[in-house]
């Protein structure tokens, strides 16, 4: 299984975006997704995840209300959108699968992490 994050650019405060999280391989129902972010010189932090179904999806508070997580097991393929992009969400964002349960919103439970697409949000 191979993910790779696409969608980012550069976009003004209160603009928007979607990333794509494409996944290769049969068994991309089967598990969990989530997207963490990782600005220069701070820690990778959770943004959100959904549960294989689909039907759990959990942000963090950081977002809520802007960012939605959203997946279609048919085209295998996992979305987050983001809206009112503010400029603290400037970050390389990455999606990753979670195998071991409903979901997690630790990053060192997640089991295989894809690239990561650059998102910067100009003032």
């Amino acid at each position: 299984v191979q993910l790779q994050a696409s969608g980012g650019g550069l976009v003004q405060a209160g603009g928007s975006l979607r990333l794509s999280c494409a996944a290769s391989g049969p068994t991309f129902s089967s598990y969990a997704i989530g997207w963490f972010r990782q600005a220069p010189g701070k820690d990778r932090e959770f943004v959100a995840t959904i549960n294989y179904g689909g039907g759990i999806p959990y942000v963090a508070d950081s977002v809520k209300g802007r960012f939605t997580i959203s997946r279609d097991n048919a085209e295998s393929t996992g979305y987050l959108q983001m809206d009112n992009l503010k400029t603290e969400d400037t970050a390389v964002y990455y999606c990753a699968a979670y195998t071991s349960g409903l979901y997690s919103t630790e990053k060192n439970e997640y089991d295989l992490w894809g690239q990561g697409t650059q998102v910067t949000v100009s003032s």
